[in-house]
């Protein structure tokens, strides 16, 4: 059984060209290892095994200063020598005037740096093209106010969705090309509406989704499995509009969300889908190559290595129908709908001061409205620093009280020595 192995290398900091840094590689990572693998986390201790739905996630919550409960998502312990670039990479878009506070965060410069092999130059480029799609595309306006309301209708005509986590925690992406009909969904929604959607869907999921996931999984989730069923395609699937826009949408994944994809699976490829792939393949970056793994009708002992039967629709050899829901492309079900880790989440948005989405109240039976997080490491610096100011006041009222106390013993004295005098 071939599996994909996802090269890596032993990192060492170096000069690249021009004033761009580097890190090179030698050793062969666990295929499992994504983004993730950027985050370090210390050994867990050896204790008895605890069912996932036996635990309560109340036992998650750390209490905040003022009551409320506070971080929910494992804290990462970042390697040093990832931090040192990040921080480099963070000094020369600051210099350059090319620094976006909401989009600054840790996490998304270091995707911009590992897209880009850790070149501070090249990395530069891409995340300023990144931040001028976001103005020009207006991307911040539909994560506020875009409603797909025709997301039901066009996903009978062109079936995808999340659909449930892997073994590792990832949320799992599945389309099913060979069933997409784009006439039908011209007729109901426009290319513009459904990029929309796309990008308002891969917010969602930065925002929402990993998140969600990271607290069902009690790591850091910042990635995604995903899948496209290739059953039945054929040329009718593929017109010039269809090839259009599944290649305007893949530029949009590779260049402005790198590093968000761990693992692509093509299943059910035949001879139909090469002549779309030669005419998708070259507009995709390197890094996003090497996670593609195509395979023909004999794919399910390569899912299952990955995705447990429970999480695989039962059209993919899995045991899940989502009844209830219409169809497993209709359901969305994951940790991002779980009732307890949505009320987590909803209480972490709550305590963050400067919120992405400015803390505003969402309504869930809203399913077109989500609520993105903040950047918890800048939630964390900011606990930090009040903590900081805290000790600074409780040291400053301590020295007071201590001259306060010498004053009085001082008087005490005076008054013992008073006493003694006046009972000679």
């Amino acid at each position: 059984m071939n599996k994909s192995k996802e090269q890596s290398k032993e990192i060492v900091i170096s000069k690249g060209t021009g004033s761009g840094r580097s890190r090179q590689s030698s050793s062969t990572k666990d295929p499992n290892s994504g983004i993730e693998s950027h985050w370090s986390f210390p050994p867990k201790e050896e204790k008895k095994k605890t069912s996932w739905s036996k635990l309560s996630l109340k036992s998650m919550f750390r209490s905040s200063s003022n009551g409320r409960k506070g971080e929910v998502i494992p804290k990462e312990h970042r390697d040093p020598r990832d931090q040192q670039i990040v921080e480099s990479f963070h000094k020369l878009l600051l210099e350059d005037g090319c620094l976006s506070g909401k989009q600054s965060d840790y996490h998304t410069l270091l995707r911009f740096l590992r897209v880009r092999d850790f070149d501070l130059v090249k990395a530069k480029d891409l995340y300023s093209k990144y931040l001028k799609w976001r103005e020009e595309f207006e991307v911040d306006k539909i994560v506020k106010e875009f409603k797909f309301a025709e997301s039901r209708e066009v996903k009978k005509s062109y079936p995808h969705g999340f659909h449930g986590v892997d073994k590792y925690g990832r949320p799992i992406y599945i389309e099913r090309l060979g069933m997409v009909d784009l006439t039908a969904v011209l007729q109901i929604t426009t290319v513009d509406r459904f990029l929309k959607h796309h990008v308002y869907e891969q917010e969602k999921t930065l925002h929402w989704r990993y998140p969600a996931c990271s607290v069902a999984a009690k790591k850091h989730i910042a990635s995604t499995t995903s899948i496209l069923d290739m059953k039945d395609v054929g040329p009718a699937n593929f017109s010039k509009p269809a090839r259009d826009l599944f290649t305007e949408i893949q530029k949009i994944d590779s260049r402005y969300y790198p590093e968000t994809l761990h693992r692509l699976f093509i299943v059910n490829a035949g001879p139909g889908f090469r002549v779309l792939w030669k005419a998708v393949k070259v507009f995709l970056e390197p890094h996003t190559l090497a996670k593609i793994q195509v395979l023909g009708s004999n794919y399910l002992s390569n899912l299952l290595e990955v995705i447990d039967p429970s999480n695989l629709p039962t059209f993919l050899g899995g045991n899940c129908t989502c009844s209830d829901h219409g169809g497993c492309m209709l359901s969305d079900i994951g940790p991002w709908n779980d009732p307890e880790i949505t009320q987590i989440l909803h209480a972490q948005a709550d305590t963050t001061e400067d919120a992405y989405d400015g803390g505003r109240s969402i309504d869930f039976d809203d399913t077109s409205v989500f609520d993105p997080l903040e950047d918890f490491d800048k939630t964390l610096s900011g606990k930090v620093q009040a903590f900081d100011a805290a000790l600074i006041d409780a040291k400053i009222k301590m020295q007071a009280l201590a001259a306060a106390l010498e004053g009085i013993k001082g008087v005490l004295h005076g008054l013992v020595r008073h006493v003694q005098e006046q009972e000679k």
